[in-house]
């Protein structure tokens, strides 16, 4: 295939994390990099000696590159997956994909109707944690799932704002809800109730800082998950757990437990699995979107059982996401 070349729209710390480590692949690199902050572009362009833009459209037209990197807050997602599938891009999107499932259907029609390699970032599938879990759990009955991530507030500005993040849950928990889809099987009803406890006081706040959800799993499984932005001064913690009966699995980042039981019961780690990155470059030189483990449609189902929650907080019923099985 020879060298792969790549457009970046968006140059953000998300971004630069995928850039770093896109380049570490044989045979990439990064040819253009758009952002609406020209300064911000050119930084991250500039170890690449990369083309800077500030506008995707003029990046789209006169660049020649074959991948597009897609990393932009969530309400951010206009139309350039659509363009880049009508040139026939490849296409990387960071999570969330949307804040509109209608506009997620619309990009995911085009991008599969072009025939393009597709991958949201959702890295944590691709960690030998979450892979060895994926086995342990594989012939199990798993009863419950239990979620929680406690963390800080991040610094940037629209992520305080309902209106362009959708809150943590869509933002930022997304990663949790996700694993729960990718571990327990898909989620057909959700109910979830929200508040604002003790973050009040800060400006431009309008997203919910106690974020609770009920999901009812297509297996007959239940799951809950908890969320908040609080623990400003560090203590937060992010963890899954399965009840499988008189075990539970216990899941963290780096860390694997059946309880009662131990590690013995598990597979023991064969050393560190791929980048997300890498693992998209593989699916593109192969022409197989199976190497990919979360394609764009995929991605989309997680930020639609997330939006279902937003929109059972705001009518405080019971909701069946828009791509629920049937």
């Amino acid at each position: 295939m020879g060298e792969l070349r790549i457009g970046f729209v968006g140059a953000g710390g998300k971004a630069r994390d995928h850039m770093k480590r896109v380049t570490e692949v044989q045979d990439v690199r990064i040819t253009a990099v758009c952002d609406i902050d020209e300064g911000r572009a050119q930084e991250a362009a500039q170890p690449h000696k990369a083309a800077v833009y500030t506008d995707h459209h003029a990046m789209l037209d006169r660049e020649e590159f074959g991948v597009l990197y897609v990393s932009v807050p969530p309400f951010a997602h206009t139309d350039a997956e659509i363009l880049a599938a009508q040139k026939g891009l490849h296409v990387f999107v960071e999570k969330p994909v949307v804040l509109d499932t209608d506009k997620g259907l619309e990009i995911c029609e085009a991008l599969e109707q072009a025939g393009v390699i597709t991958c949201v970032g959702y890295q944590l599938r691709y960690f030998e944690t979450v892979q060895r879990a994926k086995r342990w759990l594989a012939d199990k009955t798993i009863a419950l799932v239990d979620s929680r991530r406690w963390g800080g507030l991040p610094g940037t500005a629209w992520w305080r704002v309902m209106e362009q993040s959708g809150g943590q849950l869509v933002e930022q928990t997304t990663h949790q809800v996700d694993l729960m889809r990718y571990l327990a099987g898909e989620i057909v009803q959700v109910y979830a109730q929200y508040a604002l406890r003790c973050m009040g006081n800060i400006e431009n706040f309008t997203i919910p800082d106690t974020q609770c959800v009920m999901f009812e799993f297509a297996s007959g499984a239940l799951g809950m998950c908890s969320t908040t932005p609080m623990m400003t001064a560090g203590g937060g913690k992010g963890e899954l757990e399965f009840l499988v009966g008189e075990q539970r699995l216990a899941w963290s980042t780096n860390a694997l437990q059946v309880i009662p039981g131990g590690d013995e019961e598990l597979e023991k780690p064969v050393g560190a699995p791929p980048s997300i990155d890498e693992m998209f470059v593989r699916a593109i030189r192969s022409n197989d979107q199976s190497v990919v483990l979360s394609s764009y449609r995929d991605g989309l189902i997680t930020c639609d059982v997330t939006l279902a929650a937003n929109e059972s907080a705001a009518t405080g019923r019971p909701v069946r996401p828009r791509l629920a099985p049937q």
